[in-house]
């Protein structure tokens, strides 16, 4: 079963539309969502959590159409951090801990408490006079605190530390050790989701670029550095992306696509994100 599966999800705002977006995240799996600013990442989580209305298309959380009153239903099993956490200022964690045992019906106050400690919060400190990452800690270990399946998590490594991002994408690969864990997460670094995600999903212009498995793109995309003379032979409809250099040039490719012979070296989530964004441009 897909703990999530959105069908030609759509939403149109004045300049911005985001057009009939598809994808399918597994039980088990997490999907990284990535694209440039304005892509269409946060309107995809706030269609999905009902946040604003959609134009058209259909969502589906572990196989429940969330039309209606169903997403009501369904909220002990979503764990959910934006990128504006959004906990009034005066409330401290201790205080949250209390709050959010009064919401949900699965709430682990030991479990939440723990990850606190963890990320060392202080239980006493109010939540407006913490750092940006601090909110984000406090978020998370809220999210992962209330026997969620699916967790939804947007730009949640943002404001964190390189020591704090690491502990989060080990946390997250512990949750996903149970089969009917996954995630959903989105964020502006690419080389943490390559790390960490088994799907990705790319958005430009608010459409669909590529949805598939992260080996699939790693073994399907390569990159080429040759001259231009040598990248005139390449056909057209091999190359995703072109660098140009006075030094030569660097074409991001498809392998399948490119001529016998020619040399295809490896490429990375990040670097193929960055061809497809300057490609465009």
């Amino acid at each position: 079963m897909n703990a999530l599966e959105l069908k030609n999800l759509s939403k149109t705002y004045k300049g911005f539309k985001l057009q009939n977006v598809s994808l399918e995240l597994p039980q088990g799996c997490i999907m990284g969502l990535i694209g440039e600013n304005g892509a269409g990442k946060t309107t995809v989580i706030k269609l999905i959590l009902d946040i604003v209305k959609k134009d058209s298309g259909q969502v589906y959380i572990m196989g429940e159409n969330t039309d209606g009153e169903n997403l009501r239903e369904l909220k002990e099993d979503i764990g959910v951090v934006l990128d504006d956490v959004g906990c009034p200022e005066c409330i401290t964690p201790a205080q949250f801990d209390r709050i959010m045992a009064g919401t949900f019906r699965r709430w682990d106050s030991e479990k939440y408490r723990g990850l606190i400690s963890k990320f060392g919060l202080e239980d006493n400190k109010r939540f407006g006079e913490m750092s940006k990452g601090m909110k984000m800690k406090m978020g998370i270990a809220a999210a992962m605190s209330h026997g969620a399946k699916l967790l939804i998590l947007d730009e949640a490594t943002s404001g964190l530390d390189p020591v704090a991002r690491d502990e989060v994408i080990d946390m997250l690969y512990e949750y996903t050790r149970d089969p009917v864990h996954s995630v959903l997460i989105s964020s502006h670094i690419v080389t943490d989701l390559e790390k960490l995600c088994d799907y990705i999903c790319f958005l430009k212009r608010g459409q669909v670029v590529l949805c598939e498995e992260k080996d699939a793109i790693l073994e399907k995309y390569g990159v080429i550095r040759c001259s231009e003379k040598d990248m005139k032979i390449i056909p057209p409809e091999a190359v995703v992306g072109v660098k140009h250099s006075p030094y030569g040039v660097e074409a991001a490719v498809k392998r399948t696509a490119v001529p016998a012979g020619m040399s295809v070296g490896r490429l990375g989530i990040e670097e193929l994100f960055v061809f497809m964004v300057k490609e465009e441009k």
